[in-house]
């Protein structure tokens, strides 16, 4: 009788090892760093024929902070613009939602809807490509 309850835990043990090592097919392509946080712009540019092109983003505007996007852990997401042209370093933000997945992420910022390819991401740096448009963030 021993060797039966025995023999049972270890077929139980087996079992349950084997189940937890599956592959999870909807967490392919998933990254371990979170998207979730606040991403300030740093460079922007181009790839065309396979040559990157990157640039401080024209929109960052001297003397002030990075204009941001900021993704809530509830799928909703700041996206923040300083501007000096009223008053020095004024910001502005709007909100919107986002989703990721299968190495994506799909941003809808005032009615409108950009899916972007995830080229890198790591704990402090995001690029994002969009046909031939690059952005590179940091946290």
């Amino acid at each position: 009788m021993k060797s039966k309850s025995i023999l049972f835990a270890f077929v139980l043990s087996i079992g349950l090892f084997a189940a937890s090592c599956n592959s999870n097919d909807e967490n392919e392509g998933d990254t371990l760093a979170p998207l979730e946080g606040k991403w300030s712009i740093v460079k922007v540019g181009t790839n065309t024929n396979g040559v990157e092109t990157l640039v401080d983003p024209p929109q960052n505007t001297a003397g002030c902070d990075h204009d941001f996007i900021d993704l809530k852990i509830n799928n909703s997401l700041v996206s923040g613009d300083y501007d000096s042209t009223v008053s020095p370093c004024a910001l502005t933000t709007m909100s919107g939602t986002y989703s990721k997945g299968d190495s994506k992420v799909t941003i809808v910022l005032n009615g409108v809807t950009t899916t972007y390819d995830i080229v890198n991401l790591t704990l402090t740096d995001l690029k994002l490509k969009n046909g031939n448009e690059i952005k590179v963030y940091i946290r």
